[in-house]
């Protein structure tokens, strides 16, 4: 697979990605939040699973590596899709995008303190830089300066997911990422079920009487964008690195920002562009990629 045509399929991934976060708040609106994104998650890992099936890309997994798929789950799967859905009924899809979008920074964070990466000042400096975007956005309501329930439920959905990405950077030293994402997604998807059984006891019932566009809508997002989008994201890690393919994810705000704009008509404000402006700059710093560019130009210049 060339580097162009891993470019051309990332570009896709992000705009399925940013129309994926469209789709869950219009799902949220006719089916109970949990109960829909344990269902569609569970279709994302049927599909996910089938593939590898098929490229013989599976292998047995042991004990330990089940515990940590486990823990993977539980914030990856459970806590990040059901806060996020919940959330998602209480705000915008604009404001959800470009909360979500503080994942690689605050990923970052997480890996400073317990993988024990290396803080310059740049990174600091773009660490702080997404947060303040972030707070931009979500501390507006109006004329006032309030947080809303919503934008604070997707907030910690964005930690949970961040803190999942700790223990897979840890788990993908044994496991295939690929492997990896197909069984997360699976037990996650069951524990979201069962939560929404205790939680939406009505849950399970919403599924019937849905519309052709809702169903519609809802295998699309299971399995173009949890399902084949990982995968195909997953693929070009393989092929360019994690460093280059974590830059697209930029682009998943710019393009649930224009999806919610057209789809759903929210009103799209100044301070949610000038957010999103810094949430990238510091997404660019927080992350080391500015950091990593300047010391391969020094050491190209000292060769």
């Amino acid at each position: 697979m060339s580097r162009g045509f891993t470019y051309a399929l990332l570009f896709f991934v992000m705009i399925i990605w940013g129309m994926n976060v469209v789709a869950v708040k219009f799902l949220v609106e006719h089916i109970s939040p949990v109960a829909m994104q344990g269902g569609r998650i569970f279709v994302a890992g049927i599909a996910a699973i089938t593939v590898l099936y098929f490229r013989k890309e599976l292998r047995k997994l042991t004990s330990k590596e089940y515990l940590l798929i486990m823990i993977i789950a539980v914030f990856g799967q459970l806590s990040h899709h059901a806060l996020l859905a919940v959330g998602l009924v209480n705000t915008t899809a604009s404001n959800a995008s470009l909360i979500l979008g503080l994942i690689p920074i605050t990923t970052a964070v997480l890996a400073v303190i317990f993988l024990k990466d290396r803080l310059t000042f740049l990174r600091l400096l773009g660490i702080v830089t997404g947060f303040i975007g972030v707070a931009l956005v979500v501390l507006q309501n109006g004329d006032s300066v309030i947080i809303s329930r919503g934008d604070l439920l997707v907030f910690v959905s964005m930690v949970s997911q961040a803190i999942s990405f700790i223990f897979i950077k840890k788990l993908t030293a044994t496991v295939s990422s690929k492997q990896l994402t197909a069984v997360m997604l699976l037990i996650g998807s069951l524990l979201l079920i069962g939560m929404s059984m205790v939680f939406e006891p009505q849950g399970l019932s919403t599924y019937t009487n849905q519309t052709a566009i809702v169903w519609g809508v809802f295998f699309s997002s299971a399995i173009l964008a949890t399902g084949l989008g990982h995968i195909l994201y997953n693929a070009a890690i393989q092929n360019i690195g994690a460093g280059q393919t974590a830059i697209f994810n930029n682009l998943v705000p710019f393009f649930a920002l224009i999806g919610s704009f057209f789809l759903l008509g929210e009103t799209i404000h100044g301070y949610q562009i000038f957010g999103f402006l810094l949430i990238v700059a510091g997404v660019f710093l927080g992350t080391g990629y500015v950091d990593t560019k300047i010391r391969n130009r020094h050491r190209k210049k000292a060769a």
